[in-house]
């Protein structure tokens, strides 16, 4: 608008002069300003947009979002409040932060977020509240990055590079000068650290820090993986060297200082493709009607010195990291495959739980102790299940009587309440070059009961004898892996999603929300078109099971008191378990620091969480590159989920998922039904809901983003 004969100013309506007024009190937060100052910064010219302002201005202070302290001086109601939280980016840019304060999230816009990152660590400024609108704010300052380096494929121009990013943490290209290439060609796949982010560049600067080899490669493509989640693909070379300093030969002293088990029949069972072996089982008959148990675990404490360089990089990584064709291991392989591991033939030293049974697995007395040990056999399940199956074999008679008790405990253990989640577990034949050439499944049989019974009887009596209060003791620091009650309201619409697939979920007392009830759905499904979805979606119900020095128990597994002391070559927590119960049982020293361990939990929880991510990751790779050599096939499939863009669903035979997008279905405009998990043929009333059989036709396999396209060819 402009007034006849003066200067000309663009035409503006009242919801843009509303935006512009809003960012100028955002840029003037604290200051007390007038209509004079407001009409100059805006290049507000004409009357009748001076006038629109004022009536803005009025209705703004009407609403509590300015104050009017002198006439016409106007100021924000709130001047702004400064607070810090975690920062989540959207590609849509509707990015938020979630507050320290655990307050509601903090909308940022794209042009307020000051290039900050998912998962950054962030300091915002919180704008004054609008009327029907969210909290907003800006980022004031990046107070700590969480990902500074980032893999993608280069590309190469004359003068500079580009990194070319399919993360969801960086929403676009990194520009990398010519001088920090170091030696990388277009193609190859790269690891590139942030130099510089300046507010007024699209794009960050960086620089190569590794070349892993040229994209679609199996080792760089498996090691991408690692670096997208922030994980280690390499052992540092000090570490390594402090582990081979460490004597191989066990002393006359040590073997002295513990019970001796060399003499006892024992045995480690594992999948045929191990070469760590942290847990093995020895067994003798005690009388006629007993029989001693040990549950014998690699003492890894003994060589792995708190504080030292071994165990600070071993705490650092917290897990071990299995990917399709690869373990990244917690600790370097002279500990993992040799000297803690439980080889054959070769003495060992061991943390050790020894129960004495009845062959109604009722556990009469136990001991937890160090000890020596001397493995007889290496078994791998396969052999083991042949020899339970058969009843030949290398002592067949001590598995069978071991097997008996295992499944006696499984039986208890499910009718006090455990959950009864048995998933089959991908798995790839891999050719040199880390092809995929077929997919196969391996399920949990007897022979993997037998060993899972005794490791979770193990893990729970460790936690019993240190977390159980008695009379007189005071209740000690401990590191319990504990899984919360999931959330009735969960329950309550799994139920009803079950319902409309013809299933009912109701314990024996008619309740919707006890594990009775869940079991139950599961045995029920065991075999039908569904079960792979059900059993996702009721995982998803579950909380996810964590480490913690406050002890609320183990829904899942139905126990009280539970930790994970077993596994300590591959897993951080069931090493610091072990120092514990040297702490309390050998030294009789006074509790460890609560505090100290609360932080160590939860830096190992969220590890597992990281790790757990990337092996999915591999898997989804995997299954995409398998898919890739089969464009134009059809197969039978459910689906497996319903949203508004498309219909996903899972190859019966191999289990790959991938997406038909909504645009292909071309006989009927459908629309999403969340309520009942379908789309709906607005002119046909043709429903796709979850569980129902379909046809598809491989189309597209996109490896970098690790996705699926697929047509559908018919609903079954």
């Amino acid at each position: 608008m402009a007034k006849k004969g003066g200067k000309s100013s663009r035409r503006i309506n009242k919801r843009q002069l509303v935006e512009m007024i809003v960012e100028y009190f955002n840029r003037h937060s604290s200051d007390q300003v007038g209509t004079k100052d407001i009409f100059k910064e805006l290049g507000l010219t004409s009357t009748s947009a001076r006038t629109l302002c004022v009536s803005i201005l009025d209705d703004m202070v009407f609403d509590g979002y300015l104050l009017e302290p002198a006439f016409r001086k106007y100021m924000l109601a709130d001047k702004g409040s400064v607070m810090c939280g975690t920062f989540r980016r959207s590609n849509e840019g509707y990015n938020v932060v979630i507050p320290d304060d655990g307050s509601e999230p903090v909308i940022i816009t794209e042009k307020h977020s000051m290039h900050a990152l998912s998962d950054d660590y962030v300091r915002i400024m919180l704008f004054a509240k609008r009327r029907g609108r969210g909290r907003e704010g800006e980022v004031v300052e990046i107070m700590r990055r969480k990902h500074d380096t980032f893999v993608g494929v280069l590309r190469v121009e004359k003068h500079y590079a580009l990194l070319l990013t399919e993360s969801r943490v960086m929403p676009c290209d990194i520009f990398i000068p010519k001088e920090h290439l170091k030696g990388g060609r277009n193609g190859d796949k790269a690891v590139v650290k942030l130099l510089d982010w300046p507010l007024e560049n699209r794009n960050p600067i960086g620089k190569v820090i590794d070349i892993l080899g040229k994209n679609g490669e199996n080792n760089a493509e498996m090691n991408a993986i690692l670096v997208e989640f922030g994980l280690p693909y390499v052992y540092p070379a000090a570490v390594e060297e402090a582990a081979n300093k460490l004597p191989a030969q066990i002393t006359a002293e040590e073997v002295a200082s513990r019970e001796d088990f060399r003499n006892v029949i024992t045995f480690t069972i594992d999948p045929s493709d191990a070469k760590d072996f942290d847990d093995a089982l020895s067994v003798r008959r005690m009388s006629d009607t007993l029989w001693e148990v040990g549950v014998h675990i690699a003492d890894v404490s003994y060589y792995v010195t708190e504080g030292g360089t071994i165990d600070k990089e071993a705490f650092k990584r917290a897990t071990s990291v299995y990917l399709v064709d690869r373990t990244i291991p917690m600790l370097p392989e002279r500990l993992c495959n040799n000297l803690c591991s439980l080889r054959p033939n070769e003495d060992k030293l061991a943390y050790s739980v020894i129960f004495t049974m009845n062959a109604n697995a009722e556990v009469k007395n136990f001991r937890i102790t160090r000890t020596v040990i001397n493995s007889d056999r290496r078994f791998c399940y396969d052999e083991v299940q042949q020899i339970l199956e058969t009843g030949a074999g290398e002592y067949a008679s001590e598995l069978d009587i071991l097997n008996k008790m295992a499944q006696t405990m499984r039986r208890k253990r499910f009718a006090a309440g455990a959950i009864d989640f048995q998933q089959a577990e991908v798995h790839f034949r891999l050719d040199e070059a880390g092809k995929p050439l077929s997919v196969f499944f391996s399920e949990s049989n007897e022979s993997h009961q037998l060993i899972e019974e005794f490791m979770l009887l193990a893990n729970r009596t460790v936690a019993e004898t240190i977390g159980k209060r008695t009379q007189g003791t005071p209740l000690r620091t401990f590191v319990y892996r504990i899984h919360d009650t999931p959330d009735p309201e969960k329950l309550t619409v799994l139920a009803r999603f079950v319902s409309k697939l013809g299933y009912k979920m109701k314990s024996s007392s008619g309740r919707t929300t006890s594990p009775s009830a869940l079991n139950n759905l599961l045995n029920e499904i065991k075999g039908s078109k569904e079960q792979n979805v059900i059993e996702q979606i009721s995982l998803r119900t579950m909380q996810k099971a964590r480490y913690s020095t406050e002890n609320i128990g183990h829904y899942g597994l139905a126990f009280k008191y539970y930790t994970h002391f077993t596994s300590p070559i591959r897993r951080y927590p069931d090493l610091m378990v072990h120092r514990l119960l040297t702490r309390y049982l050998v030294q009789k020293s006074r509790s460890a620091s609560q505090a100290k361990y609360e932080e160590l939990c939860e830096h190992c929880s969220a590890q597992e969480q990281v790790a757990q991510n990337a092996e999915r990751a591999s898997i989804k790779y995997k299954q995409v590159e398998f898919m890739s050599e089969h464009i134009g096939e059809e197969y039978d499939a459910v689906i497996s989920g319903v949203t508004e863009w498309g219909i996903y669903a899972e190859i019966n035979e191999n289990k790959c998922e991938g997406m038909i997008p909504l645009r292909t279905l071309q006989d009927d405009y459908y629309e999403f039904d969340d309520a009942n998990y379908c789309l709906v043929g607005r002119r046909s009333h043709r429903k796709y809901t979850i569980g129902d059989a379909v046809r598809v036709r491989i189309i597209r396999a996109n490896l970098d983003r690790k996705q699926l396209d697929f047509e559908l060819v018919e609903q079954l």
